[in-house]
């Protein structure tokens, strides 16, 4: 103990060795370690008793690293969220599912792409899915189908019961997604809101709370409407989640009037659902009426009479276009076809030259009186 009675410890390492004195035995200090390191002393001890030390890079080999770090913080998320107890009881169809959503915000792609980026990741190993087949992320797919009122049931109280949404407002939209294979019995064509015309597409609506997060979804065919899709989330909302007291927002193409006077009539026995949208204007149809007009009418286009045909820019009547600057300006009239070259006039033809003394008979008389 110290002077202000706190406690002090003091430790000494010693390297000591015993020999035989005739019949006496005794011991000598060879060396006093305190003062090397823990790692120097803990190599000497193994040495001493011993031990072979050899460096570790000779001994071990790296042959592959897998990528952890995304894999840990997306799994911890999902585990703080209550996700894989929000899927079901602990089986192996629960460990692909999450698998799979797990992908999904780490590397989103297709069944079979995530299946085979199992293997380069820890997620496979941690849990046990690296060996899974396509047979069984179908499978799975099927179990988590079969379990999906059970989950939306326990979102709908998490999210839009009357303690955690006080304002009573779920919002709705639809969307749709493309389709290239020829096996879905959903796909088939409609407005496209990803603009990929003349392929078939699934439509599909998402029910969320006040804040964005998702709460349930329904999957329709290709050429389902907006209304219509309303139509069903609210039935579903009504009959399976138990809601009674809800206000929805849409836009303008989703809740129409037909839909907001059903509404008035589900009302009139006793729910209270609201809705929040957007308002047409009083001239539309008439709008559109006049533009479909004026669309089917064809188009006239001003002809030029005979006996004002159309001039040039930049031309006259009589004359082709003027030389270039730095040339003799002469006017040039259209070519006579039938003209004599010889005749006078301003006529060049291409490719001749002016010079009598060049071409023609002119050049070969004059060899001729040279000679």
């Amino acid at each position: 103990m110290d002077k202000q009675g706190s406690e002090r410890i003091y430790e000494s390492v010693l390297l000591r060795r015993t020999y035989r004195d005739g019949p006496t035995v005794r011991n000598e200090t060879v060396a006093n370690l305190s003062t090397l390191p823990p790692a120097a002393i803990a190599a000497l001890e193994a040495t001493l008793k011993g031990h072979t030390l050899v460096p570790a890079d000779d001994e071990f080999t790296v042959t592959r690293a897998l990528p952890h770090g995304h894999v840990a913080a997306v799994a911890a998320m999902a585990r703080q969220l209550g996700l894989p107890a929000l899927l079901g009881p602990p089986c192996r169809s629960r460990d692909l599912v999450l698998g799979l959503i797990i992908s999904r915000v780490i590397h989103p792609g297709s069944k079979l792409a995530t299946l085979s980026r199992w293997a380069d990741t820890t997620l496979g190993a941690d849990l046990a899915i690296a060996g899974a087949s396509t047979d069984e992320v179908y499978a799975a797919m099927d179990w988590l189908l079969a379990r999906q009122d059970v989950i939306e049931k326990k979102l709908v109280a998490k999210h839009l019961g009357r303690d955690v949404n006080p304002s009573r407002m779920a919002l709705f939209d639809l969307t749709s997604s493309w389709v290239t294979g020829r096996c879905c019995e959903l796909a088939a064509r409609g407005y496209s809101r990803d603009r990929k015309k003349g392929l078939p597409q699934i439509t599909y609506g998402v029910l969320t709370d006040a804040a964005g997060r998702p709460v349930a979804v329904r999957v329709f065919p290709g050429d389902t409407a907006d209304p219509l899709a309303f139509t069903e989330i609210v039935d579903v909302i009504r009959t399976r989640f138990g809601l009674t007291q809800l206000v929805l927002v849409g836009d303008r193409g989703m809740i129409t009037r037909a839909r907001i006077e059903a509404i008035k009539k589900l009302n009139d026995t006793g729910a209270g659902f609201g809705w929040i949208t957007a308002l047409r204007a009083p001239g539309d149809h008439q709008t559109r009426r006049r533009r479909r007009a004026a669309a089917d009418e064809p188009v006239r286009h001003p002809r030029p009479r005979r006996d004002h045909p159309p001039r040039l820019p930049g031309r006259a009547a009589d004359r082709l276009p003027q030389p270039r600057p730095g040339r003799r300006a002469r006017p040039q009239t259209r070519r006579t076809v039938g003209r004599d070259p010889g005749a006078a006039g301003p006529y060049r033809r291409a490719g001749r030259s002016r010079n009598p003394h060049r071409c023609g008979p002119h050049r070969r008389s004059r060899r001729e009186s040279h000679q």
